[in-house]
């Protein structure tokens, strides 16, 4: 009895202490919500407040020349107006729904674009500063940007193109005055596109392979280490066998003996194979590798791809081979217009960039802003003359007639290949009756002042002779008489 009678007085005594505490809590949390509740409900709106973070207005992207491509503009209901519309769009990008810029300049440069984040607490004259954006200026001449998007569109209704890409560079300092897309779309109703492809830029986002335009590529190699020149001359017999395969000309074709400046007239071949044996793989692989063909250019627009092309580097000789005509090798068009610009810079490979300039900034210390004195040789200048000789005689006797402005002298070569089955339809194997022509050129060829690329995903024409050449003498011409570029001969 008197264990049970200690026993409920302890189990009372801690249930009171409970009952007591308790009571001490919900009268404290009384005090606090109900008694106190709007002091600390405004102290903790504060203290939110001095932690919220705040943007400053969203820097403008301009043409060369100051016209405006994109600018801020949420007073409107939209955070980001694009005054040009269609033009330039993929390298521009948008301002998406997140908040953040996305695709090209708007994606890579977002966080200069937007400028720096803040907090409350520090003073209206700090914010101001830290907040404050930049503007972009581009290298794109507006001029040249649209009438290139024009010429696109004209070779959609004439050629019937799947797409198709143009770049305009100084291959001296790799300033670029264009770079056109099509198709295009407008960022300021991106959220309308059915197919979010349409958004990559193809001169750097898409691979293809470039075809004979490679074939300069291949003889600078060879003539630069003095294992031809462009007098050499072989015999050919229409192919080429090399283990289990079988290397053909266009049209099966047989031409006898030509030298190596015909192989590039006539876009032989077997005469491009013949001068990568000449070179050995070992050196073929080492020169396509300082020509940049294994890795991005950093030109400083969101999402560059580059192919390691593994393929090539297994060692088949068929591989080589083939490489050595631009079959079986997987480039980028910015990648493709950098190497080229050695051969008209005199043997110095000029780094591509497309900003100009960026307000309030150190450039130095920013990726993808171009410098003209950052070209790296890759051949020497004898080299890069001679095989400017042989374009040149492309242009004049060869294929690429076509491209002939008179006055002037044009270097340039024609390129077809076909479109591997896998970048149409990943079930198959082996390649498509589809093709990408091109025509890369430069003038006046013994004193550059532009470099013109141009690309056509399966145009209803046999070869680039008949679609790309056209369209690069009309552009060229528009380039010749806009800069008022002085003739080389009456």
């Amino acid at each position: 009895m008197y264990f049970c009678f200690m026993k409920n007085w302890r189990l009372n005594f801690v249930l009171g202490i409970i009952l007591l505490f308790g009571a001490a809590i919900v009268g404290r949390l009384v005090y606090l919500q109900i008694i106190q509740g709007g002091h600390y409900g405004a102290m903790a709106k504060g203290q939110q407040k001095s932690f919220q973070p705040l943007f400053g207005e969203r820097g403008k992207i301009l043409f060369e020349d100051g016209k405006i491509l994109a600018v801020d503009a949420s007073e409107d209901g939209s955070p980001r107006k694009y005054l040009q519309g269609n033009i330039a769009s993929q390298v521009v990008g948008f301002f998406g729904g997140e908040s953040i810029g996305q695709y090209g300049v708007e994606g890579f440069y977002d966080d200069i674009l937007q400028g720096k984040i803040n907090f409350l607490g520090k003073g209206d004259n700090d914010i101001e500063k830290e907040l404050k954006s930049s503007d972009i200026y581009l290298t794109l001449d507006y001029n040249i940007q649209f009438t290139a998007e024009k010429l696109l569109e004209k070779a959609k209704k004439d050629l019937d193109i799947k797409s198709g890409q143009i770049i305009v560079i100084d291959p001296v300092g790799g300033k670029i005055s264009a770079m056109a897309n099509f198709p295009n779309f407008n960022p300021n109703s991106y959220s309308e596109a059915e197919n979010f492809q349409i958004f990559q830029n193809g001169a750097i986002q898409k691979l293809f392979e470039p075809g004979s335009i490679m074939k300069p590529i291949t003889m600078a190699s060879a003539i630069n280490e003095g294992k031809i020149n462009p007098n050499t001359s072989y015999i050919d017999v229409g192919k080429l066998k090399i283990g289990g395969y079988a290397i053909y000309n266009y049209d099966n074709r047989v031409w006898g003996e030509k030298t190596m400046t015909e192989v590039l007239e006539k876009s032989i071949n077997t005469g491009a194979v013949f001068a990568e044996r000449q070179l050995g793989n070992e050196l073929f692989v080492k020169y396509l590798n300082g020509f940049g063909f294994f890795e991005p250019t950093n030109i400083g627009l969101q999402g560059e791809v580059y192919s390691e092309n593994k393929e090539l580097k297994k060692g088949y000789e068929i591989n080589y081979a083939t490489a050595s005509f631009g079959q079986g090798i997987a480039i980028t068009p910015i990648q493709m217009i950098k190497a080229f610009s050695a051969i008209a810079n005199g043997g110095k490979m000029a780094n591509p960039y497309i900003v100009k300039k960026i307000t309030g900034r150190e450039l130095e210390k920013i990726q993808g802003v171009g410098s003209e004195i950052s070209a790296k040789e890759i051949i020497t200048p004898k080299t890069a003359s001679q095989v400017t000789a042989m374009l040149v005689s492309v242009v004049e006797n060869g294929y690429a007639k076509a491209a002939r402005i008179p006055g002037y002298y044009l270097a340039g070569k024609t390129g077809t290949a076909q479109i591997p089955w896998s970048m149409i339809d990943v079930n198959k194997e082996g390649y498509s009756g589809e093709t990408w022509q091109s025509f890369i050129g430069f003038g006046p060829a013994f004193n550059p002042k532009f470099m013109i690329f141009i690309k056509l995903d399966n145009p209803k024409t046999k070869t680039a002779e008949y679609s790309a050449v056209p369209i690069f003498r009309e552009l060229a011409k528009y380039i010749i008489d806009y800069w008022q570029i002085p003739p080389d001969y009456e």
